[in-house]
């Protein structure tokens, strides 16, 4: 079953969305808001530069990096359970919605990266993945005369 194309604006928007109703509390540091914020400004970034593979990479990468930040910022941050009001409730419950929908948008997000043209290569330093295509000669074209001449044949020396 193929998943519909779903548009990164739309991406960024839910995300967008999600983090400020996290924010809206101040139960969260300051780092929690720029974190996120700043990578939905590198997802901006993706949305104008249509065919730039670094954009999209950075985007992903910056997603990934705030699963981990979010988890970090709700475990440490999430206060008492008699110190919650309804309006932190809401606000908790946006940040925890918003770290449970970036794994799917990290999926949606790497598809568009493979659409642009990325291809995920993965290299250690002894094996190369990819399209390298310097030792690749063609097996159906004529052998072409040689480009030097032949050095059996002897020049004939001028008397």
């Amino acid at each position: 079953m193929e998943l519909p194309a779903v548009n990164l604006k739309a991406i960024i928007l839910v995300h967008w969305l999600l983090t400020v109703w996290g924010c809206m509390n101040y139960m969260f540091p300051a780092s929690y808001a720029w974190g996120n914020f700043s990578v939905l400004a590198v997802g901006i970034w993706a949305i104008v530069q249509r065919d730039s593979l670094d954009a999209i990479v950075m985007f992903l990468t910056g997603l990934l990096l705030t699963v981990l930040t979010d988890i970090i910022h709700i475990s440490i941050f999430y206060p008492p359970n008699n110190h919650l009001t309804d309006a932190r409730h809401f606000s908790i419950g946006m940040a925890i919605f918003s770290l449970l929908l970036k794994p799917a948008s990290c999926y949606l997000v790497y598809r568009m990266y493979r659409e642009r043209g990325g291809e995920y290569t993965f290299n250690i330093g002894v094996t190369r993945a990819g399209r390298d295509r310097s030792t690749y000669e063609p097996i159906d074209q004529q052998d072409a005369p040689p480009q030097w001449p032949d050095s059996s044949k002897t020049a004939q020396q001028p008397y």
